[in-house]
């Protein structure tokens, strides 16, 4: 019976693995060393796609129509011109991107490139429309919406600095 006890607590234990089942679970290793690019062939960067293209084109909307910094400081534009202004904004942006990228990106980090080209140039662009929508505003005399930081300055609740 002593001899039954130390294999009493190796019941259920799988035996070791043979060198050939050892060889078939391990990865070739060619295959641990492929790049991501091979993992993922179906992953692109650029061009965006219609969907996403038309999440920027609704940021944009927002930017222009809705409170923000940009709106704040060169005045709200009413959602229908905003629409319309963001839609050709963001083709103007794509098509500007498309071009510097030729055909479709070679590598992973190439698509990133363009994409940031693309996120740059329609930062560009609403900047752009903001303030020549402010001039033109502004030389048509229609008062724009001052600013937060202009009406707090116009108030004289302080004394002006002094030098000293």
């Amino acid at each position: 019976m002593a001899e039954d006890a130390p294999n009493a607590g190796a019941e259920g234990v799988h035996p070791a693995p043979t060198e050939a089942s050892a060889d078939a679970a391990t990865p070739p290793a060619s295959a641990e060393k492929a790049s991501p690019e091979t993992l993922l062939p179906s992953l692109s960067i650029w061009p965006p796609s219609q969907r996403t293209r038309d999440a920027v084109v609704r940021r944009v909307v927002q930017t222009l129509s809705a409170p923000s910094v940009l709106s704040q400081r060169y005045g709200a534009i009413p959602e229908p011109e905003a629409e319309a202004a963001a839609a050709e904004v963001e083709a103007e942006a794509f098509a500007a991107a498309s071009e510097s990228a030729a055909a479709s990106p070679a590598s992973l980090e190439e698509g990133i490139e363009v994409l940031q080209a693309y996120s740059k140039e329609v930062s560009r662009r609403l900047l752009e429309l903001a303030k020549s929508r402010a001039t033109a505003t502004a030389a048509a005399g229609t008062p724009a919406e001052p600013s937060a930081e202009e009406s707090e300055g116009s108030s004289a609740t302080a004394p002006p600095p002094t030098e000293e």
